[in-house]
This record gives C-alpha cells, sequence and structure tokens, in this order.
C-alpha cells in the first residue's frame, strides 16, 4: 500500500513538515508517483524501527474479517529465548541464531543465514539501545506456518553499526507467514521496546518468565481502550 506524505507524517506520529524535510535530506525511503512523494507501508516500519521511532497502533497491517490479532509473547514462545548466544560479530551471530532450535522445521537454515547476513551487510537492523530485529526482507520465502520470534541474548556485546553506536546485546529475529503478520510483529516489538520496565529485563537479563510476563502486561496495556 502506497502512502501520502500526511499518512506517514499521521502514522509516524511527527508533522508534515518533518516528513518534508526527512525527504529533502533523503533520510526517509520513498519513491515518486506523478511526480508525488509516495512511501511504501513495510519500507515505511521497518524505517520506523530502525529509527527508534515508537510506531503508532494505526502502522498494524490492515486485517480482514477472519484475522486474529498476533501475539508477540506466543510468537517469542514458540521461538524460544536464547542466552549466550556466540559471535565475534554480526556475521558470526547471525550464523549461530540459524542454529538455534527455535527455528521452524522445514525452514531452509542456509538460506536463511544468506538472507540474515546479506540484509545486514546491506543496512543495520541495530535499532540502538543495544538491540537489533533481524529478519528476512521477504517474509513469503521462508514458507513458515505460524509466526515465531527467537530472543536471543548474545554472549557478549557485538558492533552491529547501530544509530546511536551502542553493541549489541540482545537481538529478536522475525520469521513470518506472510507480510500482514510480519508487520503487525515488528509494530508490537518496536511498541514493546519503548517500555522501560522491559528494557531493564532485557540488559540483565532477566528469567524467560519475567520477559514473557512483562510482554503479556504490555500486549494487554495495548488492548485496553483509552480513555
Amino acid at each position: 500500500m502506497d502512502l501520502s506524505v500526511r499518512e506517514v507524517a499521521h502514522l509516524l506520529g511527527v508533522t508534515e513538515k518533518t516528513v518534508h524535510r526527512w525527504l529533502r535530506e533523503r533520510a526517509i525511503p520513498a519513491h515518486r508517483l506523478h511526480d508525488q512523494p509516495r512511501f511504501n507501508r513495510v519500507e515505511i516500519q521497518e524505517w520506523a524501527a530502525a529509527q527508534g521511532l515508537r510506531l503508532r497502533p494505526e502502522m498494524l497491517a490492515p486485517a480482514g474479517p477472519s484475522h486474529h490479532p498476533q501475539s508477540l509473547r506466543g510468537a517469542i514462545e514458540r521461538g524460544g529465548i536464547h542466552f549466550n548466544v556466540p559471535g565475534e560479530n554480526p556475521t558470526e551471530v547471525l550464523e549461530a541464531v540459524t542454529r538455534l532450535p527455535g527455528i521452524p522445521d522445514g525452514v531452509d537454515r542456509s538460506l536463511l543465514r544468506q538472507l540474515l547476513v546479506g540484509r545486514e551487510a546491506l543496512t543495520s537492523t541495530g535499532i540502538g539501545g543495544g538491540v537489533a530485529i533481524p529478519h528476512p526482507r521477504d517474509p513469503l520465502v521462508m514458507r513458515v506456518q505460524e509466526p515465531v520470534v527467537l530472543a536471543c541474548f548474545l554472549e557478549h556485546p557485538v558492533d552491529f553499526r547501530s544509530i546511536d553506536g551502542a553493541p549489541v546485546h540482545v537481538l529478536f529475529t522475525i520469521l513470518s507467514p506472510s507480510v500482514r503478520v510480519h508487520l503487525e510483529l515488528l509494530s508490537r516489538l518496536s511498541y514493546a521496546l519503548h517500555d522501560r520496565a522491559l528494557l531493564k529485563l532485557l540488559t540483565k537479563p532477566a528469567s524467560p518468565e519475567a520477559l514473557l510476563d512483562r510482554l503479556e502486561a504490555i500486549e494487554s496495556q495495548e488492548r485496553t481502550p483509552q480513555p
């Protein structure tokens, strides 16, 4: 879906003037249609996550009548929480991630490695604060049945060329069965990573139970209507 300047400004919670400034600085991904700037929803959402922007709820992919909201906690339970993931650089870390048991059966691990490493070589998935969110750019390639998120605490911090220069100590790898689910999980994760209590748990790191409980609390707050 192509978005206008006004729609992007609304979704990111900024002014149209800010979006136009980003366009002049070539800081935001865009293309032109009939001499007007247009934005791809997937590119904008990934760019916003990489910039550490807190995505608005509307950034969730449009849901159809049979759509069931995706649970970030459920996706992480399927992918697992992994500690002491080895690696001296991003390539070694991502290779180690593809060997973890949380990768769904049937996924071509060699292909996944190529996609993750290739993507990282083009654009850092480090979003700042010691966190990275590596994932295949095209989720359909992996052909997974259910979305999974692998939460990986690294053996030691690794430089992922993050926007704030901080080395990464935890990363979340997203594998989704569709673009819609990919967008939804990325939105939920980006939203959750602005929760101070969760960030504190990620720094320790805390027990899997504490992390999952905090994620459930965040999702419950997200579902509660605001007065």
